[in-house]
Parts: structure tokens; sequence; C-alpha cells
């Protein structure tokens, strides 16, 4: 095995970690804030505030989701062949096309506030819209450049930025949410309505989308002049005569860019469409529930459980431009190995999360949340599994779009869809479900679309070794083993804690025996690894981090 060989490997796996290690430092900063704006702002306020956040995330993703993955990954492929003037216009084209869209969506969101809003059967709902739709327009710019960094393989700025934006993202979101939800009590006097501080709250913690957003911007548009000054006249030579022209390079751009937009739109919108068919649909029903407070709860979940798929997020970001420079030299060992490592490497970290979740979800909901905690307890523990899915499944799009098929998870995401919403309707009607319903139609869309697209990628990355194959399979199983004794274990000790030591039932004994049980469970999952032999010695030439650890390691 070369030299050269194993530092791209470490290279590729370490870019991944770093932005895997922001996307998670990202996530504990946004549980950290989003807990006292939501105590703030109330079960209510957190219902207007995730229905607002998931049609921004929807319009976000039709503007500018799409352009780190395109352009870094057409970046890298021309970088790799030294066309550097094709990638200097690239850049150029990017950013013009990013304004451009980026104004187009902020437009309709904004102006289109009242319209969605009463589509959601929230009318109050178009304070938040209106409040993030300016940041509709920063993050299409901002996202270019988070491409062209990726592209060059740095994925440094990117997890700098990231981590800048939340810490203005969190001072912003509790410091506007405290200011308007007061003057939405004021409000609630004048119009003589209980809604108006709640929805005033809401969009005080929008606000705060966009002043993370605007700082990132600023940050990166540093570091991009730096980078620029530094390579100018580098990315002015080509080794290639004829240059491409704007025409084939926008049409490039789209060419990438659609089946993204269009993939990424189907595995995104499921929250914006389970929203309009819980919120229609109870209506419709004549529910007595309140169809705000629980959808409230269900954003508390979402939170809790999107922190570990923030590593396969993270991932995603590094595994299609390295994909694609090793599919671009045509080195088919490369990418089976980093196929397999990134998956193994998510694996390794969401299915003890899974496991954790479900066990301590009683400490982790009182320790963090103030109202509805019993349910939100239930639900956590419903939906616990999805951590596993969901990274499953972000993973290997974004493995199936870095071996150049982007139709394939955009053929898939349909059909999860479809039967998504065949599933939630099902749940929601003749089960009446309520927000259970949502929960397991959305396990079951992660479901389906994992299967689907790991199946494509064993069509294409064909490896025919059996004893390869057999070491996989048993790699899986013997890391969830791990998982469950540590599961079992934790369990047990959180029993002992709450029902012998810490027997009270206040949040400073709750958050002790948190703490105490995550550090167990940790120790405990770490052991077993490498004692089982789920991470070996070899793995450490892929996974960087762990490499450190290399000497107590088996063969």
């Amino acid at each position: 095995m070369s030299e050269e060989r194993i530092k791209k490997r470490n290279t590729f796996l370490m870019q991944g970690s770093i932005l895997a290690m922001a996307g998670i430092l990202v996530r504990i900063i946004g549980l950290i804030y989003r807990i006292p704006m939501i105590n703030i702002i109330g079960t209510k306020g957190n219902g207007y505030y995730t229905s607002a956040y998931s049609v921004y995330s929807l319009f976000l993703i039709l503007s500018s989701y799409s352009f780190p993955t395109a352009i870094s990954k057409i970046l890298s492929e021309r970088l790799a062949e030294g066309r550097f003037k094709d990638a200097k216009n690239v850049i150029r084209i990017s950013l013009l096309l990013s304004v451009v869209v980026g104004f187009i969506m902020f437009a309709i969101m904004y102006f289109g506030a009242d319209i969605i809003s009463t589509i959601h059967r929230k009318p109050l709902l178009s304070f938040a819209l209106r409040a993030l739709a300016p940041t509709l327009f920063i993050m299409a710019i901002l996202s270019i450049l988070r491409g062209v960094f990726q592209g060059m393989g740095n994925m440094i700025p990117t997890a700098v930025s990231q981590i800048f934006e939340q810490i203005a993202n969190a001072i912003a979101s509790i410091v506007f949410a405290y200011i308007l939800f007061k003057r939405g009590e004021i409000a609630n006097l004048i119009y003589e309505s209980e809604e108006y501080s709640y929805a005033f709250g809401a969009r005080g913690g929008a606000i705060g989308t966009g002043v993370g957003a605007f700082v990132a911007l600023i940050v990166l548009v540093i570091m991009f002049r730096k980078l620029h000054r530094k390579f100018r006249k580098f990315l002015n030579n080509n080794n290639y005569i004829e240059v491409e022209s704007s025409g084939k390079i926008l049409n490039v751009l789209f060419t990438t860019m659609v089946p993204i937009i269009i993939s990424s739109t189907i595995y995104n919108i499921t929250s914006v469409v389970d929203d309009l068919l819980f919120s229609n649909v109870l209506t419709i029903m004549k529910s007595e529930l309140n169809i705000v407070v629980l959808w409230g709860i269900f954003g508390n979940y979402h939170l809790l459980f999107n922190i570990p798929v923030a590593v396969s997020n993270a991932l995603t970001s590094s595994i299609i431009p390295s994909i694609s420079s090793s599919v671009a030299v045509n080195d088919v060992r490369e990418v089976v190995l980093k196929t397999k490592y990134s998956i193994k490497y998510t694996m390794l970290i969401v299915i003890p999360s899974f496991i954790g979740l479900f066990i301590l979800a009683d400490p982790i909901c009182k320790a963090l949340f103030k109202e509805n905690i019993d349910m939100l307890i239930s639900v956590l523990r419903a939906g616990s599994i999805a951590v596993v899915f969901f990274s499953l499944s972000t993973v290997t799009i974004g493995v199936l779009q870095g071996l150049g098929h982007y139709s394939i998870p955009l053929k898939n995401s349909l059909i999860a869809f479809a039967v998504h919403i065949v599933a939630c309707l099902i749940l929601l009607v003749p089960f009446n479900l309520n927000i259970y319903a949502i929960v397991y139609s959305m396990i079951i869309f992660a479901l389906t679309l994992s299967i689907l697209n790991q199946r494509a990628i064993n069509k294409i990355v064909r490896y025919n070794n059996p004893r390869f194959r057999r070491r996989y399979i048993l790699t899986f199983f013997l890391m969830t083993l791990s998982a469950v004794i540590m599961g079992i274990v934790t369990y047990m000790l959180n029993s002992f804690l709450a029902n012998v030591v810490l027997t009270g039932a206040s949040i400073i004994f709750i958050w002790i025996r948190l703490i105490i049980c995550v550090a167990v469970a940790i120790t405990i999952y770490m052991f077993l690894v490498v004692l089982l032999g789920v991470v070996r010695k070899k793995d450490a030439l892929y996974m960087p981090f762990i490499s450190r650890f290399s000497r107590i390691l088996r063969g």
C-alpha cells in the first residue's frame, strides 16, 4: 500500500471528520440555544417556529441547497484535470447565479407569506416566514463560497463558518425571541388574543437565523479574498487550450444541480407535507387536539434526533468531491474503500446514538424542556430509530451523487416519498395516531430510501469478494451487539441512580444522572468495539481519529 494512497485516504476522512466534528459542535450549540428559546416562547411558539423553519428549509433547497454539492463536484473535477481557468469561470458564474436565484426565492417567500400561512391553517405563521425570507438571499451566496472551498478539498472554512454562524444565531435568537415575545404580550392585550406572543417569539428566533447566516458570510468572504489573492496567478493557468464557454458552464451547473435539487426537495419536503397533512387532516376531523402545540412537541423531538444525523450530513459534504475525484481518474479501489468506510464511520456513531436516545429519553427530556415532557419522552422513544435510517439515507445519497448517478437518488426519493404519504394518511385517519403518525411515516420514508439507495450502490460499486462481504456484515452485527450491551448496562445504571441514589425530582439530580449515564455508555461502547474487533488496526488508515488508538487495536 503506497504512502501516497494512505495519505489520500487519511485526507478524505480527516476532512470529513473536521466537518463531522464541526457539525456535532454546531448541533450542540443549536441544542443549547434552542432550549432557552423554546422555554421563552413555549411549546406553542416552537410550533410556529418549526412550521416556519420547515417552509424556509424547502425554499433553501430550491434556492441554494444544491450549490455546495454541485460546485464542489464540478470544481474538484476541473482542478483534478488541471483546467484552472475553467475552475475560475465556474466560481464567477456560480456567484452571479446565486444572487439571481437567492433574490427570487426571497421575494416569493416574503410576499407569499400570508398564502403559505393560510394553507398551513396557522394565520400568524406569516410573522416568522417574513423574518426568515432575507436569509434565503444570504444563504445563496454563502453556499457558493462553501462549495468552492469543499471543491478544493478544504473543509475547514465551511466548518469555521458553521461554528460562527451558529454562535451568532444562538445569541441573536435568544435575545430577539425574548424581546419580541414581550412585545407580543402587548399585542395580545390590544387584539384580545393569546397567540401574538407565541407568533412574535417565533419571529424573534427566525431573525436569529438570518443574523447567523450574515456573520458566516462575512467570515467566508474574508477567507475567500485571502484564497483568491494567493491563487490568482495559479487560476489563470490552464492545461487545456480550449476554455469552456459561459453557456457550457451554466449547462453543466444546471445538469448537475437540477437532479440534486429535485431529490433533495423530495428528501426534505416531507416535513412541510407532514405539517400540511397533519394540520389539515386534524382540522377536517374536527380534532380537539392543539395542532400548534403538538407540532411544537414534534419540533423538540426533531431537534434531539437530528444531532447524530449531523455526522452523516457532514460526511456527505466530503464524500461527493472525494469520490468524484476518484471516479475522474478511474480509481475503482479508492471508490470502493471510500464508500465502505463512509458508511461504516457513520453507523459507528449513529447506532449507539439510537440506543442512547431510547434508553435515556426520560432524563434527556426532563433535563432540557419544561412543557409536555411525558408526551415528548414517548415520541422520542418511538422515533429514536430514525437516527439510523436518516443517517444512512443521507450518506447513501451522497455516495450515489459522488459516483455521478444523480437520477438514482431522485427515483428512489420519489418512491420513498410516495410510500411515506400513503403510510402517513393511513396512520393519521384510520388509526388516528396524531403526532405518532408523522413520526412512524417519517421512519418508513428513511428506511425505504436507505434500502433502495444501498441496493443501487451495490450494483454500481461491485466488489465480488465473499470474505470481504462476510466481514462487512459481521462488523455491523458486532457494532449493533456492542450498542445493545451498552444500552442494557446504561438502562440498569439509570434505574439504579433514579430509584436509589438520586431519587429527587431536582433538575440538578437529573443532570447528574444524565451525565454519569452518558459517560459510562460511551466508555462501554468504545471498549466493546475494540474488544470485539469492530474497529481494527487497519481501519486506522481510513479513520484518522481512530489512528490515535492504533496501539490497542487488533490487527
